[in-house]
């Protein structure tokens, strides 16, 4: 049974994360809620599982013509820097702070939501 929970929790983040919706933060979620796994780990297996997974996702939105590869680069190089960073200071930072600001960027994240205005698509 364990497995198979296991198996539903990978296949419905999976489909978040080709949806582009951020199945990585749900994996997360599901890791320290209900496996009881330490923050920086599921932080961890979330960053390899994100490697499979997007660039699976990758191909199809590259097919679809939903890749603008000049803003990609704008964000990719600074966010890069930003993550090194960020993942060395995560590593040294209390593990209950660190899921404090876990959760307060989720809080953020649902009220932008809840409050965002409905976007055209095109």
């Amino acid at each position: 049974m364990e497995f198979l929970i296991k198996l539903l929790a990978g296949t419905v983040t999976g489909i978040l994360t080709g949806f582009g919706i951020g199945g990585g933060t749900l994996l997360i979620l599901y890791l320290t809620m209900f496996r009881n796994t330490p923050q920086l780990e599921a932080q961890g297996i979330n960053l390899i599982y994100f490697l499979p997974t997007a660039s699976g996702a990758l191909v199809s939105h590259i097919k679809s013509g939903n890749i603008k590869f000049r803003p990609v680069l704008c964000a990719a190089i600074p966010g890069t820097a930003a993550a090194i960073v960020a993942a060395f200071f995560a590593s040294r930072i209390d593990m209950t702070i660190l899921r404090r600001i876990f959760g307060g960027f989720l809080v953020l994240v649902g009220i932008s939501e809840l409050f965002a205005k409905k976007r055209s698509r095109g």
